[in-house]
């Protein structure tokens, strides 16, 4: 079992930063990716970006060229530094481990709000 705590969620004007961290507590495999969704009301969660073990990224294309995904593989934790901040970048932000998918490992965090005001 696989238990994710995400943290440094919070309100910022359009153009500002933040930084979203995930702890992961349990087994976390080299095989597993990590990354981070986002859900705006009414809308379906979609991919903000994920990293595996090894540092390959892989990011929505909203987000690309302003947020950054890293990895600590020794601590178990993925952060997203996330800059010039959009009000469409509003929404609650889950942190995600999934494996293999034979292993049928997907974990989901309990979500951090980011709000961006214009």
């Amino acid at each position: 079992q696989v238990h994710l705590v995400e943290s440094g969620g919070g309100l910022v004007q359009a153009g500002g930063s933040l930084r979203l961290s995930c702890a992961a507590s349990g087994s976390i495999f080299a095989s597993d990716v990590m990354g981070w969704y986002r859900q705006a009301p009414g809308n379906q969660r979609e991919l903000v970006a994920d990293i595996t073990s090894g540092g390959s990224t892989n990011y929505g294309d909203s987000v690309k060229d302003r947020f950054t995904i890293s990895r600590d593989n020794a601590k178990n934790t993925v952060y997203l530094q996330m800059n010039s901040l959009k009000p469409e970048d509003t929404g609650v932000y889950y942190c995600n481990v999934k494996g293999l998918p034979w292993t049928r490992r997907n974990y989901w965090g309990q979500g951090t709000q980011v709000t961006v005001s214009s």
